[in-house]
């Protein structure tokens, strides 16, 4: 049995809750006050048993709080763990690589992976990122500079790029 924790903070945006692991690590993260929006996408040999909610998280509420206030490298060195097959996880660990204010199209997200033939298969690694904002797929354009689709609406990852910027 593990118990992960889970806080809900106030941004700009909407309200964000990170679900960690006892360790700290980033299991899941979104603009929702919702867990149960969360939950779903983390892999279940990863899913805590039980959850206790706290106001505060520690570095990971001072990244999500300092990220917003404009300090984009805030969530770089916050630990993230998920699971997915190989090249997803790749994928996820090329998106970390991807800095702020210089978003990629999925064509070199898949490059960045290490399989550019790959794209609908980066686009799915973006789709399954249960560690959003820590993992940044908003950085993930269509070729052509269009947002694309995002999990947490179009307009949250509008703001996200805008922010970076």
């Amino acid at each position: 049995m593990t118990t992960g924790h889970v806080s809900t903070v106030d941004t700009p945006i909407s309200p964000f809750t990170a679900v960690v692991a006892p360790d700290g690590a980033v299991l899941a993260s979104g603009w929702t006050a919702d867990v149960d929006d969360l939950l779903p996408q983390v892999s279940p040999s990863l899913r805590p048993t039980t959850l206790a909610h706290r106001r505060d998280l520690g570095a990971v509420t001072k990244a999500v709080r300092a990220y917003h206030a404009g300090e984009l490298d805030a969530i770089v060195d916050i630990p993230v763990r998920q699971r997915g097959g190989a090249f997803l996880e790749r994928a996820w660990e090329a998106l970390r690589a991807v800095p702020a204010g210089k978003p990629v199209s999925y064509a070199e997200h898949a490059l960045l992976a290490g399989r550019p033939a790959a794209v609908r298969a980066a686009a799915s690694a973006c789709a399954r990122n249960a560690a959003t904002l820590f993992v940044p797929c908003h950085r993930v354009i269509r070729t052509g500079g269009a947002p694309g689709n995002f999990r947490w609406g179009a307009d949250v990852k509008r703001w996200l790029l805008a922010h970076e910027s």
